[in-house]
């Protein structure tokens, strides 16, 4: 089903503008997904919009009291639809009472189940940039604003939403050599660090615990810039090496400034900005919303590239789905 029909459906059992509370649900790269989400519904509701932005199993063991099912829309996210933390979550909420959004690549699932309604969303190497997770969540997010109080830069939104697949793709061309550079020099390393803000931020986690860590088993940590001279900044010398993400619109201030210090005391940094890469052409009201979409997906090349010289498949794992935690 369309985004737009389900949130059509999902909010016509509601009256009208009483939405208040948005709760987005997942574990691991699949909560790191709705990051953009919920960072663009917690900046653009102008009637304080309350967002909750959970781990699944938190969620079950913590579950908010104002879980309230004439006011409150459940998002839960799963990449196969059987997560058992999400699964779960899905259940309690339909005990709850409150409508449940489905948001999974498989609609014959457990998730699929205990959802009212199902969003289906695509993944893999090759795709369409706005439908993978990333970008169809955060226009999920709009569309929700949108039919319930009202957006103002809507159709900005829109018209960005369908540019961002063409920026991309001309995107991961341009980065193709430096990808592979960059993965034959730090095959070895023994630890990278990744910094970003805003949607920006989100690459740098993902990149550091869904492929450093959990694909590569490389160690990795990733702080947000406008954190990084707070405390982490101290490790920084010569041979530490870093991955910076320079994000487009409203923080980019953040990311520059940690760029000038690294250029400063840092040799290693492999630096990704998104209006190099392409992104300055989005509408100003809405581009610092897609900067996640845009370095998801270029990063596909490198995490290619960097599995390929350490002949270490990112289908690999060694305790996840073998064992039981």
């Amino acid at each position: 089903m369309k985004v737009e029909e389900v949130v059509k459906k999902a909010l016509e059992k509601m009256e009208e503008g009483s939405l208040r509370q948005i709760y987005l649900i997942a574990c691991g790269g699949s909560l790191n997904a709705l990051y953009p989400a919920k960072l663009f519904l917690e900046t653009e509701s102008q009637k304080g919009m309350k967002v909750g932005y959970y781990t699944s199993n938190e969620f079950v063991h913590n579950t908010p009291k104002s879980l309230n099912p004439n006011n409150t829309l459940a998002i839960i996210s799963s990449h196969l639809g059987e997560t058992p933390e999400s699964v779960e979550a899905a259940k309690l909420c339909r005990e709850a009472g409150v409508p449940t959004i489905g948001f999974t690549d498989v609609k014959d699932s457990a998730l699929a189940k205990y959802s009212d309604y199902i969003i289906d969303y695509t993944s893999g190497d090759v795709r369409d940039v706005r439908y993978d997770k990333i970008t169809l969540g955060l226009k999920l997010a709009a569309e929700l604003l949108h039919e319930n109080e009202g957006y103002a830069y809507y159709d900005e939104f829109v018209e960005s939403w369908e540019k961002i697949d063409g920026i991309v793709k001309q995107a991961q061309k341009q980065v193709q050599k430096r990808a592979e550079i960059y993965a034959e020099k730090h095959k070895d390393a023994p630890i990278i660090y990744t910094l970003g803000s805003g949607t920006g931020y989100s690459a740098a986690y993902a990149q550091s615990l869904c492929i450093f860590m959990e694909m590569q088993w490389m160690n990795s940590a990733a702080y947000h810039t406008g954190e990084f001279f707070h405390g982490p900044f101290e490790i920084t010398d010569k041979n530490t090496p870093f991955m910076l993400f320079i994000s487009e619109g409203t923080t980019r201030e953040l990311d520059e400034r940690a760029e000038c210090f690294l250029d400063k005391y840092a040799e290693d940094v492999e630096i990704l900005d998104a209006k190099e890469l392409g992104l300055s052409i989005l509408g100003e009201h809405v581009v610092t919303y897609f900067n996640f979409s845009l370095f998801n997906n270029v990063l596909i090349i490198y995490n290619n590239a960097i599995a390929t010289v350490r002949n270490h498949p990112l289908s690999v794992r060694r305790y996840m789905w073998k064992v039981e935690y």
